[in-house]
């Protein structure tokens, strides 16, 4: 089992809090030791190469260390009372290999920045029982260099968000001054240990690598161009991008005016030229109607059933 004293003070995200988790103090995740998990199932919303055609077996932890106003996952990502069963990581890899035992290659594991550790664990106890799945780190970018190397041995697949190129934007929906060049810093790590080229099976299953995702925002077109632009300049067009469309403004969630609406086409379509004119070549666009399929409700057993 790998060594949980890192949480006596806790600096595994940018925020640095510094709080002693192991005495069941939080800091801004809201999260301590234990295993805070929202659900285990089978989603086959990914990327293509990612979900395979049988599914990825992911692992959605509650809380988060990022706070964006607009929170699809909002059900589970919330400081306070998310949905949530606080595990041992003995039941959580029981169910983990439920799954796999059902066909299924690789598990991911989302928003996992500030539960670092108990990744680890689930990982070790999982390759104790003989299971070597692929495994994918979703995360939403706002993480350190030095927890990324923490983790190196044990992740085959990165997925990061790259958020927000503008950092007045990312101060306004998810209250983070500098969420631009600390994203940036660690997807540079991540580019470091996987570089830009997807190693697919012949299976189409994807078994190491990165692909960085963006999702465009309603109102908020040249946040995305400069995201957009920083990932060309400073990393390469040659990595692998996603680019999202399926926002949609969650009714429980009370927003600015600018949020309150789907992203209109020609805002999607002009992020989409944009990439195409920096040279990214490799990676996907999303279906226009993606929002009215991406809307998980994780008071179900099977949050995504309904988006099936």
């Amino acid at each position: 089992m790998f060594d949980y004293s890192l949480y006596e003070s806790c600096y595994l995200c940018p925020h640095q809090c510094g709080v002693n988790r192991l005495s069941n103090e939080t800091g801004v995740c809201g999260t301590t030791f234990r295993q805070h998990i929202a659900s285990v199932c089978i989603h086959k919303g990914e990327e293509p190469v990612v979900s395979g055609k049988n599914g990825i077996c992911n692992v959605f932890f509650s809380h988060c260390n990022l706070h964006c106003i607009y929170c699809q996952n909002y059900q589970i990502s919330q400081q306070t009372n998310p949905i949530e069963q606080v595990l041992t990581t003995e039941e959580v890899v029981h169910q983990i290999i439920t799954i796999l035992n059902q066909g299924i290659h690789s598990v991911g594991f989302v928003s996992p920045t500030h539960v670092a550790i108990q990744v680890i664990d689930i990982i070790e106890q999982l390759w104790e029982k003989g299971y070597k799945p692929v495994i994918v780190w979703n995360s939403n970018g706002y993480e350190c260099v030095e927890t990324l190397k923490i983790i190196t041995p044990y992740i085959d697949v990165f997925l990061p968000d790259f958020k927000y190129g503008l950092d007045d934007v990312a101060l306004a929906l998810s209250g983070i001054k500098n969420y631009s060049s600390i994203a940036m810093a660690a997807i540079k790590e991540m580019y470091y240990q996987k570089g830009n080229a997807l190693h697919i099976n012949d299976a189409d299953e994807l078994e190491q690598g990165l692909i960085v995702r963006h999702l465009v925002l309603p109102n908020h077109v040249e946040n995305s161009l400069k995201a957009l632009e920083l990932l060309a300049d400073e990393i390469s067009p040659r990595i692998s991008v996603s680019l999202m469309a399926q926002y949609y403004p969650p009714e429980q969630i009370n927003l600015p005016e600018t949020l309150r609406r789907k992203l209109y086409a020609d805002e999607y379509q002009t992020v989409v030229d944009r990439m195409n004119a920096l040279g990214f070549m490799k990676g996907w666009i999303q279906e226009f109607e993606s929002s009215n399929v991406y809307r998980p409700d994780f008071s179900q057993t099977h949050p995504f059933e309904k988006a099936k």
